[in-house]
């Protein structure tokens, strides 16, 4: 598995698993498990998805040590806007029943409360119990917010990102800022036609991939970090099989003209969940 440095020095997989509606404990547990005996070393998980639990088990069953796998979580916006955001992290770190937790990060940015928030995240950052921290559906006024109160930068904004929603002015934006960002939905929940665009199936073609690898290796090839989910082995896979091949720029450029600004999940400026 090919990874890459975050600005604090540590390393994350450019690929891992995205748990999001896993919530049947037992499914959650056999798909994860799966997934790190094919090769998955990054797991991606939340408070709100509850399924924090299966990960952790998982994880304890695969026999594979812990240090080798990278677990993210989330903190969920009750706990944002209570003010229990410390809470929230130990009873994450419960859950998985883990001594650490590789990436945390503020789920939304929840208005009037994400910088508040974001300086308690330092303050856990400094007991070591969490090796990153970052955010999760921050736009770029978000992080400039963010940047004028703090002393740690995120290491990673986690968005929504897909060929129909490309985020150009945020990627560029993060990565004159040092924040890697990460893709949520990379295939835009398969519900939008997007494997069927003439773009992605002509280059399917040309390298012999699927429409989705090419997605991942586009992903890739703008420095972005994926977490697709998937709870079929064989797609699985094929997920991780994107290091052997290489778009040029125009190809590139192609794909980032399917953009129409549609999302699929919410929009950050409207946090009222």
């Amino acid at each position: 598995m090919e990874k890459v440095k975050l600005n604090n020095g540590i390393d994350i997989p450019w690929v891992g698993l995205g748990v999001f509606r896993l919530e049947d404990n037992k499914e959650a547990e056999k798909v994860i498990g799966t997934a790190l005996s094919v090769g998955y070393r990054h797991i991606d998980t939340a408070m709100y998805y509850h399924n924090e639990e299966a990960v952790g088990k998982a994880i304890k069953n695969s026999g594979i040590p812990r240090e080798e796998i990278f677990v993210t979580t989330k903190m969920w916006n009750s706990d944002q806007r209570s003010g229990k955001v410390k809470e929230a992290f130990e009873t994450s770190l419960k859950k998985l029943d883990l001594d650490y937790i590789d990436l945390y990060l503020v789920h939304w940015p929840v208005e009037g409360k994400f910088i508040e928030t974001w300086k308690k995240f330092e303050e856990i950052y400094e007991t070591g119990k969490v090796k990153a921290i970052g955010v999760s559906n921050f736009k770029q006024y978000h992080l400039e917010a963010l940047a004028k109160e703090s002393t740690i930068t995120p290491a990673v904004n986690q968005i929504e990102l897909h060929p129909y929603l490309v985020q150009e002015n945020d990627l560029s934006y993060c990565k004159k800022a040092g924040i890697r960002v990460e893709a949520w939905s990379p295939f835009a929940a398969n519900q939008t036609g997007l494997f069927d665009e003439k773009t992605l199936t002509n280059l399917a073609d040309k390298y012999s991939k699927s429409p989705a690898q090419i997605i991942l290796r586009w992903d890739y090839q703008r420095g972005v970090v994926t977490i697709p989910k998937s709870a079929n082995e064989k797609r699985m896979v094929e997920n991780l099989d994107i290091f052997d091949f290489s778009l040029n720029d125009d190809e590139i450029k192609s794909i980032n003209l399917l953009d129409k600004n549609l999302r699929i999940g919410p929009d950050p400026d409207h946090v009222d969940f």
